[in-house]
């Protein structure tokens, strides 16, 4: 018997016998960590990397939403690394989870979105770090008002993807409530924020994980939510990119919320934004209840970003940290590669309401080659450390938090341990399992930020 299935049966006995999901992660311990650096102190290395180990997502799913989940389909708690936000003691975090396994088929030459596990809901996560191992301390599933899951499906017929089941051959039903949740922090009150790629959209939620309302673009009209939504984003957001709404979620030290656009927005068309290299900050204060402004983010060239990458549409943001006053560190990445840009929020770089907001401007802010020659306050930014460059680091981080002035912890997503593709699972319907592990990583930085 593999060592995968045999943790399995013993987080399977844990719960028949009553013990706390708090517990599960301790009762599956994870493989030495791999990668620790023995680089230059001049230079950025890894101190620290610790894994999570197994737990069976019905498992954990069920101890949250009993019976959410029928057949978890072989596949382990995964997809946490969305964010990373500290929960105050040393070691310890907040996380959240996207909207579960998904993947893609080509069917007939047209590929479809897969949810092999329809039943899962987002959470948010608590973990800790300890020693070579990350253990789950507490979850919370995302609720409606009314307490039912939100789950992670498609939103909108027309704007969404279709949602099919695990081998693409049968459609599943869109649901207004669900959330592509992927990002995180917790305000004074304890109650969290998130962010979303379907509206996109900004959620505000209970301490206890309830949905208290729902922030989206004006002309969305998103019906039929067991929860508030409230039409307060610009409307130029409905043209965001599929799969690609808002990644990264910072809070400043006000208070203030700063949201990222994952990538170029499609104006006036999926081409236009397929090529640009402009995407979009907005910061948001949750006093107001409004966006206060807008900047415009420059990538670099996706070639610097991804050395012998040359797609440009690869290119998005992840992550973006606060690390005092108006200042943030944006993470550029491809899937393979990132590197972390510190950026200040001028209030002269303030783009919100003027003719880029507006989807009939012509040339669009996105298909200017040169957004500052055409007088466009664009974002100055400096390069902190490139991630591709630092040994022991794994590909797509998605979540990163300040641990001090000189210290960074990273997660990835492992995507579930899915794949896309047919061979995403076996004749039986089972996970054939990726083995990436969902693996926070500490690195050091050269100076202080």
């Amino acid at each position: 018997m593999s060592p995968h299935a045999t943790d399995r049966r013993r987080v399977h006995r844990s719960v028949a016998a009553g013990v706390p999901l708090a517990v599960l992660a301790a009762l599956v311990t994870a493989g030495p960590a791999a990668g620790a650096s023995h680089a230059s102190p001049e230079a950025a290395h890894v101190t620290r990397a610790a894994t999570l180990g197994d737990i069976p997502l019905g498992t954990f799913s069920n101890a949250l939403l009993p019976g959410t989940v029928a057949d978890d389909r072989g596949v382990d708690l995964g997809g946490i690394g969305s964010d990373l936000y500290p929960a105050g003691r040393k070691g310890e975090f907040w996380t959240v989870t996207d909207r579960g396994p998904n993947g893609q088929i080509k069917v007939d030459g047209t590929k479809r979105r897969t949810f092999p596990v329809p039943g899962f809901d987002p959470a948010i996560v608590k973990i800790r770090v300890s020693g070579d191992t990350v253990e789950v301390l507490d979850a919370m599933a995302i609720t409606t008002s009314s307490g039912k899951p939100v789950t992670g499906l498609s939103n909108q017929e027309g704007r969404d993807e279709a949602p099919y089941t695990y081998d693409a051959r049968t459609r599943l039903a869109y649901d207004p409530n669900g959330l592509d949740t992927e990002g995180i922090v917790r305000a004074a009150d304890g109650t969290f924020w998130l962010v979303d790629e379907y509206g996109p959209s900004l959620v505000h939620v209970s301490a206890r994980g309830k949905v208290l309302t729902r922030y989206v673009p004006e002309g969305l009209h998103l019906t039929g939510t067991d929860y508030p939504v409230v039409e307060s984003l610009p409307s130029v957001l409905l043209h965001r990119k599929g799969n690609r709404g808002f990644e990264g979620l910072a809070q400043l030290p006000g208070g203030d919320l700063v949201m990222a656009v994952q990538s170029p927005l499609s104006l006036p068309d999926a081409d236009a934004g397929e090529a640009s290299r402009t995407t979009r900050l907005l910061r948001f204060s949750p006093r107001k209840k409004a966006v206060t402004a807008e900047y415009a983010y420059r990538f670099d060239p996706v070639g610097v970003v991804d050395p012998g990458e040359d797609d440009t549409s690869e290119l998005k943001i992840s992550s973006v940290v606060a690390v005092g006053g108006d200042r943030l560190l944006v993470e550029e990445r491809t899937d393979k590669a990132a590197r972390l840009q510190l950026v200040r929020l001028e209030r002269a770089a303030n783009i919100l309401g003027g003719p880029w907001d507006d989807d009939a401007t012509t040339p669009s802010l996105e298909q200017l080659d040169d957004p500052a020659a055409a007088g466009v306050p664009v974002l100055a930014k400096r390069l902190v450390v490139d991630l591709g460059t630092v040994a022991g680091v794994p590909g797509k981080i998605e979540g990163i938090a300040r641990v001090d002035r000189a210290t960074l912890a990273l997660i990835n997503d492992n995507d579930f341990g899915m794949t896309d593709g047919a061979g995403a699972f076996d004749a039986q319907g089972r996970l054939v399992d990726s083995e990436v592990e969902t693996t926070v990583t500490y690195v050091r930085l050269p100076h202080a930020i």
